[in-house]
């Protein structure tokens, strides 16, 4: 008998979680991104492929959990925090920064937005947890790479308020790193922009370059080709590429690479790739408080992005616009030569996954710190401030808290992933 009444709770469970996830997949990628049943094929095998990256194409689900639980460690809402939005591992990575410098840094500013900056700092850390565990380390070790995530984000924010650092100096290069960051830095200086160019391009008999279509790379329409010409009246535009294979949660955003000219020598080897690409509003703006202010500056979600990105990053990128074509809402950012990010491959041992999660840590303080008054006049206060005083009332429990919430909350993608596998079979017959 006990054992029939378990198997009623179990599956009852299991039920109103699936039927959740049904509700939550279809509202999103059905009627919001108005994904095909082909983009959602393509966008659910991939976030098959693990729990990590299920996490990642389903941060729908995340915040609809998430904003359902206070906590005394969120800000007040009338001084949020400008935040990332989807701040997990495989959001940062080494680029080069518009004074020439490679560092390493947050690379993905699309669901940009405004709230507590708890989300970002949850997010993360669920977000080690589930990249360590696919890793095969135990526990112990995930809630240590998380504390040293959580203890270097609230000492940087401390180095902020006290003026020790200042957010908009403050970079990550090879000379302020450690471990496999310090070494992927290293690497990557000595990598020249046409190795990139090479991948992507090829030179015709005249010596102009022109992208070489692959699986990922595909001509598009004359009149696509004509809009975007005209959109970019300050380009000298040699080719275009609409690209696919990118990302898990931006399937269904049209992407497009822009060859341009860049005109300093005659081989041409400082020709750009900029990045166009397809937005819409941002995922937390769903589900967290509507902010006036914000929405009076970034009513358009590429003009939200390239906002997001310039006060997290990047002030001066020359590159940073946006537009609408066609009823879509677009923004343009140079797709980096020297884009690369920390795989498993590069961690040699448990030292090194803790000291990449506590640079992780500062660079979030940083964005979090930067994108306040000191950029844009949607805010009259610090977000360190803010942030600082809500933490330090009882700094030991916010750590020891956001690790739990972290810890459960992986468990939680778990089980939810096991739910997707058995609903992808109903959806598609796999």
């Amino acid at each position: 008998m006990e054992h029939v009444l378990f198997e009623r709770v179990k599956n009852t469970r299991a039920f109103l979680r699936k039927n959740l996830l049904t509700t939550i997949f279809k509202e999103f990628d059905e009627q919001c991104m108005e994904l095909t049943v082909e983009q959602r094929r393509t966008k659910y095998e991939k976030m098959l492929e693990s729990p990590f990256r299920f996490f990642r194409g389903s941060a729908y689900l995340f915040y609809f959990d998430l904003t359902k639980i206070p906590s005394i460690f969120h800000t007040p809402t009338v001084k949020p925090t400008w935040i990332q939005g989807d701040m997990h591992m495989d959001n940062f990575g080494a680029f080069q920064n518009e004074s020439g410098t490679i560092v390493y840094d947050m690379n993905d500013f699309d669901e940009g937005y405004v709230g507590s900056y708890l989300y970002d700092i949850v997010r993360m850390s669920v977000s080690i947890a589930l990249h360590l565990e696919e890793q095969g380390l135990h526990q112990a070790t995930q809630e240590t790479a998380i504390q040293s995530f959580l203890t270097s984000y609230i000492r940087q924010m401390k180095r902020f308020q006290e003026k020790k650092d200042d957010p908009f100096t403050l970079i990550f290069t090879k000379d302020n790193t450690k471990g496999p960051i310090k070494k992927i830095l290293k690497k990557l200086e000595k990598q020249q922009r046409e190795q990139f160019l090479q991948g992507i391009a090829q030179t015709t008999e005249d010596g102009q370059h022109v992208f070489q279509w692959s699986e990922e790379l595909q001509p598009i329409s004359v009149d696509e080709y004509n809009s975007i010409v005209n959109a970019l009246p300050n380009y000298k535009v040699k080719d275009i590429a609409i690209k696919y294979g990118s990302g898990t949660a931006s399937i269904g955003l049209k992407r497009y690479y822009i060859l341009v000219e860049g005109g300093k020598d005659e081989l041409h080897t400082d020709d750009l790739v900029l990045e166009m690409k397809e937005v819409r509003t941002a995922i937390p703006a769903y589900f967290l408080p509507y902010n006036e202010i914000f929405w009076e500056h970034y009513e358009h979600q590429g003009a939200r992005v390239v906002g997001t990105q310039r006060a997290m990053h990047h002030l001066e990128d020359p590159h940073l616009a946006y537009l609408t074509m066609g009823g879509k809402e677009f923004y343009i950012r140079e797709r980096s030569p020297f884009k690369k990010k920390v795989k498993p491959k590069n961690f040699k041992d448990l030292e090194d996954y803790f000291v990449t999660t506590s640079i992780m840590g500062q660079i979030a303080a940083k964005a979090h710190a930067r994108a306040d008054i000191d950029y844009s006049t949607v805010f009259n206060y610090h977000s360190e401030d803010e942030i600082l005083e809500v933490i330090t009332k009882n700094q030991e429990i916010f750590i020891n808290s956001t690790i739990l919430q972290a810890m459960h909350y992986k468990e939680i993608v778990y089980t939810d992933y096991a739910l997707f596998q058995e609903l992808m079979k109903a959806w598609f017959g796999e």
